[in-house]
């Protein structure tokens, strides 16, 4: 039985008896396949309960189940997992990380905060990056979050939220230890209380630099933060 050519639906045969079964097959790979949204880009085994018609990109290392079947696509379908092959310029939403990722046709890119915007035959390629972290503030004047700005990193800017009302200071700053007003200063501190610090100009940073916020008019005693970092990454050709 012969297959279409790019999603490898089985197509049906002159004088076919049970027709209906390669035009549910046929059908059920394209609900899998159209408008593909994926749970996940990093698990290697499958979970326990899938829910019937959930995606996952296989990651390497799999095991079990899916064993052999790394960077496929693996469909539970009908009480069942069914592997696809994917093939240069598919695209996947994976919900995880609210991300795309991209077949080049060997492999998938980009992730597990970016999308690539730009990309050469040789790999060299933008990613425009967003990495989300919450922090809880420690007592002090100010803290060295685990937002860290990649080294090479061009940065567009930091956006934050107040998850938890910020006691202590009158106010807040967000920045860097060279700077730590340059994304935002006078920051509320109550709940709800927000900050979209855009660069002036897209600033790149040489090493990795931790994102620092810092009290206004006394110390940090308590609350928590929600940050976002959005950035330009560059990556050099593979050969």
């Amino acid at each position: 039985m012969s297959d279409s050519t790019h999603l490898s639906l089985p197509f049906v045969e002159a004088a076919q008896a049970q027709k209906h079964v390669t035009m549910n097959e046929a059908l059920s790979r394209l609900d899998a396949l159209v408008h593909l949204a994926v749970e996940s880009a990093t698990d290697t085994a499958p979970p326990v309960s899938p829910t019937e018609g959930a995606r996952w990109i296989v990651a390497d290392g799999a095991t079990g189940p899916w064993a052999g079947e790394d960077g496929r696509l693996a469909a539970f379908i009908d009480g069942a997992w069914v592997f696809l092959i994917p093939k240069a310029g598919w695209q996947a939403w994976v919900a995880a990380t609210r991300t795309l990722m991209i077949h080049d046709g060997v492999t998938w890119l980009a992730g597990p905060a970016g999308t690539v915007a730009a990309l050469t035959p040789n790999k060299a390629a933008t990613n425009i990056e967003t990495v989300e972290i919450d922090h809880t503030l420690l007592p002090g004047a100010s803290n060295d979050t685990a937002l860290t700005i990649p080294d090479r990193a061009i940065v567009f800017g930091v956006t934050g939220r107040v998850l938890i009302d910020i006691t202590g200071p009158a106010s807040w700053t967000l920045g860097v230890s060279a700077d730590p007003g340059r994304y935002g200063t006078t920051i509320g501190v109550s709940a709800g209380s927000t900050v979209n610090g855009v660069s002036g100009t897209p600033t790149a940073y040489y090493g990795g630099t931790p994102v620092r916020v810092s009290g206004t008019g006394g110390d940090f005693t308590g609350g928590s933060l929600r940050l976002a970092l959005h950035y330009l990454a560059l990556e050099i050709p593979t050969v």
